[in-house]
């Protein structure tokens, strides 16, 4: 059984293991590298994307990880976790760094402060019925390489046509919070993508 690590120093690590073991796969929280040694993937939760920043390099994880996702390793980033993935950040912190690996642009509180916080039906490709995310404070995706699937973009109000779900390879991203739902689709689609379905 493939194993899917949760980075664990900031998020909602609890909400995605549940997920993630209700899509069948064994899911184990990662705090420190000799955790990490032992996955298959990971989850990068969100959170506050400059304070994972620190936090993975306080507890020696950043290097770990950022050579395990340029080695291949399948990575779902949400929210926070996004803007870990991409290679470019706009409206970040100074100084502040991402992991990398992701060919996107990504745009920090892209759709404001907290109050700014709101529910969208999704459309994906991979699904016969809309998918109901849920952003907080969310980034989007102002730049896609070339070899960058555009998984969903929010079809009504004022973000209209912002990209919010990507994947690149082995790598996966959404502005929302998928754990947030009840619906576990998304976690399924990673844990096949982890699979080699």
């Amino acid at each position: 059984m493939k194993v899917i690590g949760v980075f664990a120093l900031q998020g909602n690590v609890r909400e995605h293991l549940a997920m993630l073991t209700e899509v069948g796969v064994e899911a184990r929280p990662v705090r420190r590298p000799s955790e990490l040694a032992q996955v298959d993937a990971m989850v990068l939760p969100g959170g506050e994307s400059s304070t994972m920043d620190k936090l993975a390099r306080a507890f020696e994880l950043f290097e770990p990880l950022q050579k395990r996702i340029a080695d291949g390793m399948p990575v779902f980033g949400t929210c926070a976790g996004m803007i870990m993935l991409a290679d470019e950040i706009t409206g970040g912190i100074a100084g502040q760094e991402t992991l990398g690996g992701l060919d996107v642009t990504v745009r920090r509180n892209a759709f404001g402060r907290q109050v700014d916080s709101f529910e969208s039906d999704l459309e994906f490709a991979a699904f016969d019925t809309p998918y109901h995310a849920v952003f907080i404070r969310a980034p989007w995706v102002e730049r896609v390489g070339r070899d960058v699937e555009v998984l969903s973009t929010v079809s009504s109000g004022p973000a209209t046509g912002r990209i919010v779900a990507v994947r690149h390879d082995r790598l996966l991203a959404t502005s929302f919070h998928p754990e947030m739902t009840g619906d576990a689709r998304l976690h399924g689609y990673f844990a096949d993508l982890v699979r080699g379905r």
